[in-house]
């Protein structure tokens, strides 16, 4: 068993499991992290970027004006944002008979690998990863169609050149695999080859194995995965938490007794305390408010967004909110919203009992009925028509590098009045802001990730008791910028096995069993002889076929008849003699014992002679060798048969025959 580690990101996983001849893909996370090398796409043209002076290297022998332009001390390619996709040549993408999806943001780079050439696997996820994964898609596609830029850049990725780049361009690895977005046709043919499960269905694989989602608690139908055969059991936990927000808790029992538990999307964020970072959030918010201020709210359409309204709604009138516009800005915002609301089963219990009553689970539905929310698709048309100041805005996307975040930047950062709060863990709010810069507006920083922290997982692991456990090397060393941090880091009574991107890990079991059936006519003719008390041996002479990875035995086939003869002839020929299998020996012969039997047939001269296996006898007179083994007993006795015979049944005599 094989795992091939595709992506270096802990968060946004990509693994190969090879698995009694099936190829499992675990997650294809896409590292978006790449896109804060560029410069952003604005949606109304913007002087400010236009005017950027391109970048010459010092000695002014690399001119890469068109491409390189330099802000605020850092130097950013002037195209189209390109992320960084899962490893594609570690293995064959074509070989691939499966992919688990774990949750929507793990499913990102899906279309990277379903429109490879070749791929003709089946894509598992829950009803709720798939719709909101599809609207992920489609905002970052709609975000990079809707401001095309005419150039592409290519000449920084020469790898000569970029190590004569400034940082930390310098430092990006593999630029050369760096791909520009998807499309939505690309979208649409791989969300096409997804097959919707429910929590705990259980889907068989070839007959081979069976894969089974679990609750994760992390957010709508995210899922952790079991795979597991007759005698094995691997568990891929990713992305899970043990809070209590709007999905359904995570299950945990169905993960006991795992023989390996891959264990990947913790917290980004260990330090920070969800909690404590909602309050300081709305405070925040209050403040700015009240000063006159504009706040920004760079987040992805689905997910930390329904927690953000649903603490607003509670905080809104205590706060003296209540005439404050709140905007959220997104192609598919509409969809968002109303999908929350309808995915009732996937939800925490308490807001599933809402739904009889019936009340819509989210209290963002209030929001909209009294126009406290307004959503819209872009900017233009009619947001432009009702917006007014001072609002909220929750738009995307979190990296400031596309989406309609870009001109909110651009409008509200020369004011000090005005706050952006980031509230999504996936990038890191300096390098998101340095484009920007100088900026005058006020910067938060309340990433709110509710996955799994360094001190919930050894609880876990204690309870559920895998044998092994294998974690993305981050894991297993405190962060670079804290390295005295020890407790930011997983410390187990049996270290984890750690990858990295691009290392194959052989996983420390060895299958050592395969369940077989038995066909009842081939059971009947069975005679069990009793070895032990209580243990029954049988010897079988069958047929074993294989077919769909399940073993069946079946009775051997009897021999054909013989067809008829034209010849008249008076003797019938007797069909060819199916001879008996020979019996089984079981047993051992003990030493003393079979020297006493020697003796008594006249055998005295017997040297014994210890082995690492055994005894061997060396019975002088007769010049002959007995070697008894623990399985297996040799008589090597030269021309002499009758010898032979007769030590051979003083032999048997000790053992059983089956």
């Amino acid at each position: 068993m094989k795992l091939y580690c595709l992506s270096g990101h802990p968060t946004l996983p990509c693994n190969v499991l090879k698995f009694k001849s099936t190829t499992i893909m675990l997650d294809c996370g896409l590292d978006m992290t790449s896109a804060l090398h560029f410069l952003p796409l604005p949606l109304v043209h913007s002087p400010r970027l236009s005017k950027l002076p391109g970048w010459v290297s010092k000695d002014g022998t690399i001119a890469l004006e068109k491409e390189l332009k330099e802000c605020a001390g850092r130097v950013f390619v002037d195209s189209l944002p390109e992320f960084c996709l899962p490893e594609r040549e570690l293995l064959d993408l074509s070989t691939i008979d499966v992919i688990l999806i774990s949750n929507y943001h793990c499913m990102m780079a899906l279309p990277y690998i379903t429109e490879h050439p070749g791929f003709t696997g089946t894509v598992y996820a829950t009803e709720p990863t798939l719709q909101i994964g599809r609207l992920l898609m489609e905002e970052l596609v709609n975000f990079m169609e809707r401001v095309p830029k005419a150039q592409s850049a290519t000449c920084w990725k020469n790898k000569e050149i970029q190590r004569l780049l400034p940082g930390p361009l310098k430092e990006a690895v593999d630029v050369w695999t760096w791909k520009r977005c998807y499309s939505l046709q690309e979208v649409n043919s791989a969300l096409s080859k997804v097959q919707l499960v429910g929590y705990s269905q259980k889907v068989e694989l070839f007959g081979a194995v069976q894969v089974t989602p679990l609750s994760s608690g992390y957010s709508l139908g995210s899922s952790n995965w079991i795979i597991q055969s007759h005698y094995e059991k691997v568990a891929y936990v990713s992305g899970s938490s043990l809070l209590t927000t709007h999905p359904q808790p995570m299950d945990q029992s169905s993960l006991k007794n795992s023989d390996v538990l891959i264990l990947t999307g913790l917290t980004q964020i260990p330090t920070a305390n969800p909690d404590g970072m909602l309050g300081e959030f709305c405070s925040n918010l209050a403040m700015t408010i009240r000063a006159g201020g504009n706040v920004l709210i760079p987040c992805y359409p689905s997910g930390v967004i329904y927690d953000l309204l649903e603490c607003l709604y509670q905080f809104i009138d205590s706060a003296n909110l209540g005439s404050t516009p709140f905007y959220f800005i997104s192609p598919v915002a509409n969809s968002s919203l109303e999908f929350s609301q309808i995915f009732a089963e996937w939800l925490c219990q308490n807001k599933q009992s809402k739904v009889y009553l019936p009340e819509p689970p989210f209290p963002h539905a209030e929001l909209i009925q009294t126009n406290k929310l307004k959503h819209y698709p872009s900017i233009h048309g009619d947001f432009s028509a009702e917006f007014r100041q001072p609002c909220v805005v929750f738009t995307g996307h979190p990296s400031l590098r596309f989406g309609d975040a870009v001109h909110f930047v651009e409008l509200w950062g020369k004011s000090s009045l005005n706050t952006i709060i980031f509230t999504e863990p996936d990038f890191s709010y300096l390098d998101a802001l340095a484009p920007y810069q100088p900026l005058a507006m006020k910067c938060v920083y309340c990433p709110i990730d509710t996955r799994l922290n360094f001190h919930q997982v050894p609880k876990l692991l204690k309870e559920v008791q895998p044998l092994h456990v294998v974690c993305p090397e981050q894991y297993t060393q405190p962060p670079p910028t804290q390295v005295h941090r020890s407790d930011l880091m997983l410390e187990l009574q049996l270290p984890p096995m750690p990858y990295r991107r691009c290392s194959v890990l052989g996983l420390p079991f060895r299958r050592r069993y395969e369940r077989i059936q038995l066909l009842p006519e081939l059971a009947k003719s069975l005679v069990p002889s009793e070895i032990k008390p209580g243990i029954s041996v049988a010897t079988v002479s069958a047929v074993l076929q294989s077919k769909d990875n399940k073993h069946v035995l079946q009775p051997a086939p009897k021999p054909a008849p013989a067809p008829p003869s034209k010849k008249r002839k008076r003797v019938v020929e007797e069909s060819p003699e199916v001879r008996a299998p020979k019996p089984l020996l079981s047993g051992a012969v003990p030493l003393e014992p079979s020297l006493a039997t020697l003796h008594k047939h006249g055998i005295t001269e017997v040297k014994v002679e210890d082995t690492p296996d055994g005894h061997i006898l060396h019975l002088q007179a007769e010049d002959t060798l007995i070697q008894l083994e623990e399985d297996g007993t040799h008589i090597v006795c030269d021309s002499n048969e009758s010898l032979r015979i007769t030590l051979r049944d003083l032999v048997l005599r000790f053992l059983q025959k089956l």
